[in-house]
């Protein structure tokens, strides 16, 4: 059971003991979960999208949620028994974040929110489609593909962060140029094909009778995936309409 979501891998389960006779994994469950967790997510950035259009400072929600959620995230990547209850956390402190920064990218471009939002999910359930009937083979090559795209994408942004301390900016990153672009949909593949590798790990787990307090983790990751893709369509589109 493998994945390139670095919440989602294949040490992930065998970490987790299996007590016998105990209720175990199901797909319900896990979507049921992962629902859950989006209601919490969209609940809190609501809020923070209402206090930024009644004119109220939002940069603390900002960085609140992120780095919150980063550590929140962190601690449930070493510890998925507890997953059940800092994923909540984990929406609660990302929808802070997210409600901010959507709110930024509307004061500038008006509907290019509900049109992120609209694509996201669209993504998601178009892949869903797509996996359910088998059209993209998940063999391990395909995994160590888009695992090589996943890992080369996070050293890129690193490097990125690390050059802007000393002001270098890396162009494509925020223009609307065609390697802007190009780079944003290349972003957002390999984001919508780890959603695929995520469909076969939670399947996976459900198939290997994976303990049930694994749908909260499993839950999780997905979100995580979903909210990287929901930003990096929000950056796309706003490249798109700067032009």
């Amino acid at each position: 059971m493998r994945s390139t979501n670095p919440v989602l891998n294949a040490k992930t389960f065998a970490n987790v003991r299996q007590v016998e006779g105990a209720p175990v994994m199901t797909l319900e469950g896990t979507v049921n979960r992962t629902a859950f967790l989006l209601l919490i997510l969209m609940a809190t950035a609501t809020w923070t999208w209402m206090e930024a259009f009644i004119g109220a400072p939002v940069e603390g929600y900002l960085l609140a949620g992120i780095i919150g959620g980063f550590v929140v995230g962190l601690v449930t990547v070493f510890s998925p028994g507890i997953a059940r209850f800092t994923a909540p956390v984990y929406a609660a402190l990302e929808g802070l974040a997210l409600g901010a920064i959507s709110a930024i990218y509307e004061a500038q471009f008006k509907g290019i929110v509900i049109q992120a939002v609209a694509l996201t999910f669209g993504v998601l359930f178009a892949l869903l489609f797509i996996y359910r009937l088998r059209i993209i083979p998940v063999t391990e090559n395909f995994k160590l593909g888009v695992c090589a795209a996943t890992g080369g994408i996070a050293l890129f942004y690193l490097v990125a962060i690390g050059l802007s301390f000393f002001g270098v900016q890396i162009g494509m990153l925020h223009q609307g140029t065609p390697l802007g672009i190009g780079f944003s949909l290349f972003i957002i593949t390999i984001a919508a094909l780890n959603l695929v590798l995520d469909f076969d790990f939670i399947e996976q787990g459900v198939e290997h009778g994976a303990p049930k307090l694994m749908e909260w983790y499993a839950a999780f990751g997905l979100v995580v995936t979903l909210i990287w893709l929901y930003v990096a369509i929000l950056r796309l589109l706003s490249k798109l309409r700067s032009r």
